[in-house]
């Protein structure tokens, strides 16, 4: 169960790893909510932020992420967000920083995200969202076919 937004860092007395996956979690729900305050929430203040949805460009101002996010999320005029959800997280905790690698399964499509989340203020602020599409399922590296880039 996830907690609250109000979940805090207090010290080491509660599991960061736990931590991060409930913030990922929250910014999932979000999404399929499509919940711009919850998003808006999500998103660090003091520390810098990038976005990269597929096929945009690199957003670097949150200004314009949550711009972004609003069109994504239908609150612009003819925007309507998509079905949403978070598959195989991989969570890894290294200090005040926290990273999330996962399928992110939106309507048909399969993608692959990368969630960078920091501490700010006790809590786990996302500062990067990056996905990208699969465009084939996974296959071990000695079946990876070998190109020549000469």
């Amino acid at each position: 169960m996830a907690r609250s937004e109000g979940a805090c860092y207090h010290g080491g007395s509660v599991d960061d790893q736990q931590l991060l996956e409930e913030a990922n979690v929250r910014f999932y729900d979000a999404f399929a909510r499509q919940d711009l305050g919850a998003m808006d929430t999500l998103w660090a203040r003091e520390t810098s932020v990038a976005c990269i949805h597929p096929g945009w460009p690199a957003l670097e101002d949150r200004g314009d992420i949550m711009k972004s996010w609003r069109a994504i999320l239908g609150d612009l005029p003819g925007g309507e967000a998509p079905e949403v959800s978070c598959a195989d997280p991989n969570t890894k905790v290294i200090g005040d920083m926290g990273v999330v690698i996962c399928k992110e399964l939106v309507g048909p499509h399969k993608l692959l995200a990368t969630n960078v989340f920091v501490r700010e203020d006790g809590h786990w602020r996302i500062v990067h969202h990056h996905a990208a599409p699969v465009y084939a399922d996974e296959a071990p590296l000695d079946e990876t076919p070998k190109v020549s880039l000469n």
